[in-house]
């Protein structure tokens, strides 16, 4: 149903439920938010977005207010203003304010906001209170003093991700947030997702960085330091130097990494085609054995760690096969060395990653095949950007270049790997042909597609009725798993052959260290973006990747080989619901 009202004498008609906030941006006025995100719920908390509605009794949260038939609401008086710069000012009172110096600077929510409602004075004193850093993640960083509690960090945690790491502690003045025993993040249930980080609107969470280390290690002429970027970082690092939400920039990227210096610039999406070979052969075997089904992608560290938290019943259905990352650092300093005559220890492998849990896997002490550390340091899509902006790198201005053989060359199935459904698109087209020795004529797997939370479909393979199913951010994935476990309590077997889980909703485009700003709408368009690559290529199925063929011939026999099962495949444990540690069996 339609309904009529005003917005500052403008009429407006909109659908019944439209809050205020909606219905002013139709007819052209912005409100100014703060705590509000368009993917999740409005709370309010932060009373920024206040307006006047005639004959209300008192102003109105435009965030979480419903327009109602006849109103006269008025976004700009001088009372709603007042209110406004008083809201923001007490803010501010409570704020570090190192904004020069602050990871968030230029990208802050609330350095924003207080522009546009005219802040240039602070009129309330300030409150110096110090809390201690939280550093025990790996992957995350948590700074009390930038927090304004808006609660959108516990929103996505608790509400989408369903992990709850995160919560409000103590009362009034002394309220802050922390995780669940105020012992630190990384002495929690926290799966290093990051989505806390991406939604958080000022420099309260962030990722630990490694440019530090990268930096010493590419100014150290006895090292020789390999990089390889993640398929989705290729989507987003444009919007680091101002390009359109989208511009793909494989090729830009590889020149960019060049000119700083890195002595082999490779691509993750070699390895990724690499792990569908490994992964394909694997769900094969697993299906003519009728044992371990359905098996479950475990590309994605953070997922990785809530089944071994939260399913740890389930975890013997993970695939077994390493993520792209890790074999890609396993070969960095096995298959490549050997090639190139370096010695091992003298390579340090750099990842460029769309996730702050790969930080975490990195340090996972059973990814260490090759005799070393396979992966020595991990930069998020910011921290690389910001190390190209210190080298003076404007990436806008970059040729386009190939990544460097032998672990460069990939397929488009490897590209969609950092999209939703894109990992089971890639083991489809693989796993018909190592079934039947025929193609797939059809390629592009539309099911599998798109942002719904949980997407089936079933595919016949020479009589054989595959049926898939493909969950993104941990909330579906907890619906899809439950399912699974109540199928195999009460059936003893699962419906699903084979299930996709990626941790951070939308897939890798969507992940935890990529640009601030990341609202589902951005990453549909990034997703786009990675199968628009995928149909641009010569050679979308991994199996038809020469440089994938050339390695099995050369060094690892065959795909689930013994050598291969040594180097590119791994280990899962059960963790403690309480602290996310590891529970000894």
């Amino acid at each position: 149903m339609m309904i009529k009202a005003t917005i500052n004498k403008i009429e407006v008609e909109v659908e019944e439920g439209t809050t205020i906030l909606e219905a002013a941006r139709i007819v052209g006025f912005k409100i100014p938010t703060l705590c509000y995100n368009p993917d999740l719920k409005p709370e309010g908390s932060c009373g920024i977005c206040v307006v006047e509605v005639e004959g209300a009794p008192a102003m109105k949260r435009a965030c979480m207010t419903r327009l109602e038939r006849g109103w006269k609401v008025h976004t700009n008086t001088a009372k709603v203003r007042k209110a406004r710069k008083e809201i923001v000012e007490l803010i501010l009172s409570n704020h570090e304010m190192d904004c020069l110096v602050c990871v968030k600077n230029q990208s802050c929510e609330l350095q924003h906001v207080a522009s546009l409602v005219g802040i240039n004075t602070l009129t309330y004193p300030r409150i110096e209170k110090k809390w201690a850093v939280d550093t025990t993640s790996p992957s995350i960083i948590r700074d009390q003093n930038k927090c304004i509690l808006c609660g959108r960090c516990i929103q996505i945690c608790s509400n989408i991700q369903t992990v709850n790491a995160l919560t409000l502690d103590q009362r009034g003045f002394n309220t802050q947030i922390s995780d669940a025993f105020n012992e630190g993040m990384g002495n929690s249930v926290c799966v290093n997702c990051g989505q806390c980080t991406v939604y958080c609107p000022v420099g309260a969470l962030y990722e630990k960085s490694h440019t530090d280390k990268v930096w010493e290690a590419l100014n150290d002429p006895d090292k020789h330091v390999v990089v390889q970027e993640a398929p989705a970082v290729r989507a987003m690092l444009g919007e680091e130097f101002g390009m359109e939400t989208g511009t793909l920039v494989s090729g830009k990227m590889h020149a960019a990494l060049r000119r700083m210096k890195f002595d082999a610039v490779f691509d993750t999406n070699f390895t990724a085609d690499l792990t569908i070979l490994e992964e394909g052969t694997e769900v094969v075997g697993r299906i003519k054995a009728n044992k371990n089904i359905p098996l479950i992608t475990s590309c994605s560290p953070g997922w990785v760690k809530f089944l071994e938290t939260f399913y740890p019943h389930l975890i013997h259905l993970a695939s077994t096969a390493k993520s792209p990352q890790a074999m890609f650092g396993t070969l960095s300093k096995t298959y490549y060395a050997e090639l190139k005559g370096i010695p091992p220890e003298k390579i340090v492998s750099v990842s460029i990653m769309p996730c702050t849990a790969k930080k975490f896997e990195a340090e996972r002490p059973e990814l260490r095949s090759s005799g070393y550390q396979d992966v020595d340091y991990v930069l998020t899509t910011r921290e690389i950007a910001r190390m190209m902006k210190e080298a003076g790198i404007d990436l806008r201005e970059m040729p386009d270049e190939p990544a460097d053989d032998p672990l460069g060359e990939y397929t488009g199935a490897a590209t969609i790997f950092g999209a939703t459904g894109g990992v089971m698109e890639a083991a489809l087209r693989s796993a018909y042909f190592l079934i039947t020795g025929r193609e797939l004529e059809n390629i592009d797997i539309l099911a599998v597609r798109g942002m719904t939370g949980i997407k089936e479909m079933e595919i016949n393979i020479d009589g054989l009725a595959l049926k898939v199913a493909v969950a993104h951010g941990l909330g579906n994935a907890r619906i899809l798993l439950d399912k699974v476990s109540a199928q195999l309590a009460n059936e003893g077997k699962s419906e699903y052959h084979i299930i996709e889980v990626m941790a951070c909703p939308g897939g890798c485009v969507g992940g935890g260290g990529q640009p601030w700003g990341s609202d589902m709408a951005r990453r549909a368009r990034r997703n786009e973006t990675l199968f628009a690559e995928d149909r641009s290529l010569p050679l979308r199925r991994s199996h038809q990747n020469p440089s994938i063929t050339a390695i099995y011939e050369k060094f690892l026999g065959h795909p689930n080989s013994e050598k291969s099962h040594h180097l590119l495949h791994t280990h899962y444990f059960k963790r403690s619901p309480v602290d996310g540690k590891v529970v000894s069996e």
